[in-house]
């Protein structure tokens, strides 16, 4: 047995995302783990976490309210993304790869919403 979400590429696709962002969290400087790493954790895991709980929800609406916060999620880790940029955590190519894989998924998420 499994659950809906389990079945959505979007989710999978989510969940790697996720993954990569905790390992560039993992690899910031000490002095920013807590701030600026703790809200790269916390908004990756919030892209997959909310699609899951969307899929469980009874009415479409409620569902799609889920599937919003999710895109905002991911429109977040792009802003964070984007300071560990300017701050040199990260290359311009690492930010161009990860960038696009964040605008598929929120183009995905898009499609669910609908």
């Amino acid at each position: 047995m499994s659950f809906k979400f389990e079945y959505l590429d979007v989710w999978k696709r989510s969940i790697d995302f996720a993954d990569t962002m905790f390992d560039i969290a993992d690899r910031l400087p000490q002095k920013y783990q807590f701030s600026l790493g703790e809200q790269l954790r916390r908004a990756a895991l919030s892209i997959p976490t909310n699609i899951a709980e969307g899929t469980g929800r009874d009415g479409v609406k409620e569902s799609r309210y889920f599937y919003r916060i999710a895109k905002g999620s991911t429109y977040e880790v792009v802003s964070l993304l984007t300071m560990f940029y300017k701050r040199q955590f990260l290359s311009q190519t690492n930010l161009d790869r990860h960038y696009t894989e964040a605008n598929e998924i929120a183009a995905m998420l898009t499609g669910l919403q609908r």
